[in-house]
C-alpha cells in the first residue's frame, strides 16, 4: 500500500508530494506556486521534493525539516549537526547509556540535556557534575554521598548525586578524568546499579541513567592503561560525536546571529556586525569552539557601546590579527624566536598583555600534557585562576591538535 508525505519549502514557493512503494519506489509530484520563472520554479521544487522525501523516510529530525536551524536549543543546519540529530532522533525513548566526545566548548552539555528531553525520564531530574572539579575525595562524596562522621567535617548525612538522580539522568562530564579508583565505583554503578556512600555500611540502589562526556581519546587511554576497558565498554553503548566549530563552519553565522539575538532581547536594541568584522569571524580556527564564539559575540556587544554597526576594531586580537592564540615562530624583535618566546604584534599594552598570557597559558598546558594543576602549579597561579582564565580566553581544548585540555 503506497504512503504519502507532503512537504512546503522552506520559502513557501514550492509543494511537493513523495509516495512510496514497494513497486513504484519513490515517486515524486510538485506544484510550484509564487514564480514564472522557470528557474525559480525548478529550484524551489527540488527543495521542496526533498524535503518531502526526507520528511517521509525519517532521514531528518521534525526541527529541521521545518527549517528553523535548531533542535532541542542545539543551533545548527551544517552536516555534522543534522548528522547528530539524526542519531538523538533514534534513541529518543531509550534508557540506554551514552557517551558523548567533542573538544571543549562543542555543547555536549546541551546534547546531554536533549537526551533528557527526549527521552521517558524527561520529567524526572537531570543532574550534571563536572569530574574534572574535584580531587578524588571530594569527588566519590559528590557521587555516592556520605554518612555523618565518614571523615573530618562531615556533620550531617548527605545524599550523593546518584542518588539525587534516581529516576532520572546523571551527566558525567570529562569522565575521563576520573581516577582508576572511582572508575572501578562507577563501574557498579553501571552494572548493577549499587554503590555505597562514603562511611555507609549497607549499599543504596538507584535507577540512573548515565550520560558520560569527555573530550579525550578514550580509546587510546584503554590502550595506555589509563581507563578500564570494562568501563569503556559500559559507558559505550551509544556513542556521540558533537563536531568541532571548524567541522561546522555553515553553523557560524547562524551561530552569531542566535548569540546577537539573544543579546538584543536582553538589552532591548539592535546592532549588527560590520562585513569585515563577519569576515573575520567567518576565517578564525575557533580552538575554543561555540562557547568561544558566543564569548566574542557578547565581548562585541559590550565593547561596541552604543553603536549600532559593530566594527572589526573591537574584535579579539587574534581573531582580527588572523592568528592562533601560542607562541610564534618570532620574536617581537623580528628574530629567531627563543624556547617560550612569541610574537607579539599588538597595537596597544593590554593587547599584548593579553596576548602573552594567552600564549604561556597554552604551553603550560602543552607541557603538563592538559593537566591543569600542573600547569597552574608551572604558572605560579591557582588551579581555579588557570580555568578561569582558560575560559575566558577560549583556551578548553585548544592545547593540542587533538583537544586534550
Amino acid at each position: 500500500m503506497a504512503s504519502e508525505t507532503t512537504s512546503e519549502a522552506p520559502n513557501g514557493g514550492a509543494s511537493a508530494r513523495a509516495e512510496i512503494s514497494p513497486e513504484a519506489g519513490v515517486v515524486v509530484t510538485c506544484e510550484v506556486r509564487g514564480t514564472d520563472d522557470p528557474a525559480s520554479a525548478a529550484k524551489a521544487a527540488a527543495d521542496a521534493a526533498g524535503l518531502a522525501v526526507a520528511k517521509h523516510m525519517g532521514a531528518l529530525p521534525k526541527q529541521a525539516i521545518a527549517g528553523e536551524g535548531s533542535y532541542q536549543g542545539i543551533v545548527g543546519q551544517s552536516q555534522p549537526m543534522l548528522d547528530l540529530f539524526r542519531m538523538l532522533e533514534r534513541i529518543k525513548g531509550s534508557s540506554a547509556t551514552v557517551l558523548i566526545t567533542g573538544e571543549n566548548g562543542t555543547g555536549k552539555e546541551l546534547v546531554a540535556h536533549a537526551i533528557h528531553d527526549l527521552s521517558n525520564r524527561a520529567k524526572s531530574r537531570f543532574v550534571a557534575t563536572n569530574c574534572s572539579a574535584f580531587n578524588d575525595n571530594l569527588l566519590e562524596s559528590e557521587l555516592f554521598g556520605h554518612r555523618r562522621g565518614s571523615f573530618t567535617g562531615a556533620v550531617a548525612d548527605k545524599p550523593g548525586l546518584f542518588e539525587v538522580a534516581d529516576g532520572g539522568t546523571f551527566f558525567l562530564d570529562e569522565v575521563g578524568d576520573m581516577s582508576p579508583a572511582l572508575q572501578v565505583k562507577l563501574l557498579r554503578v553501571l552494572q548493577e546499579g549499587v554503590f555505597m556512600p562514603v562511611g555507609a555500611t549497607e549499599q543504596s540502589k538507584v535507577d540512573t541513567r548515565i550520560v558520560a562526556a569527555t573530550n579525550r581519546d578514550l580509546t587510546a587511554m584503554v590502550k595506555e592503561g589509563s581507563f578500564r576497558e570494562d568501563l569503556y565498554y559500559r559507558l559505550h553503548v551509544v556513542a556521540l560525536k558533537v563536531p568541532a566549530l571548524r567541522e561546522r563552519r555553515d553553523d557560524i553565522p547562524i551561530l552569531v546571529a542566535h548569540f546577537m539575538a539573544r543579546l538584543a532581547e536582553r538589552d532591548g536594541r539592535q546592532k549588527v556586525l560590520s562585513q569585515r568584522a563577519q569576515q573575520h569571524l567567518m576565517a578564525h580556527g575557533w580552538p575554543g569552539n561555540v562557547r568561544e564564539c558566543e564569548n566574542e559575540i557578547e565581548r562585541l556587544w559590550v565593547l561596541s557601546g552604543d553603536e549600532g554597526v559593530i566594527g572589526e576594531e573591537h574584535l579579539t586580537p587574534t581573531i582580527r590579527n588572523g592568528t592562533r592564540p601560542g607562541p610564534g615562530p618570532r620574536s617581537s624583535a623580528g628574530g629567531e624566536a627563543g624556547p617560550g618566546m612569541v610574537q607579539i604584534s599588538s597595537r596597544t599594552l593590554p593587547e599584548a598583555v593579553e596576548t602573552l598570557e594567552r600564549a604561556m597559558i597554552l604551553d603550560g598546558l602543552k607541557t603538563a600534557k592538559g593537566n591543569k594543576t600542573r600547569a597552574a602549579e608551572a604558572l605560579g597561579i591557582s588551579r581555579r585562576n588557570l580555568i578561569r582564565k582558560v575560559q575566558a580566553y577560549g583556551l578548553d581544548g585548544a592545547w593540542n591538535d587533538k583537544g586534550k585540555a
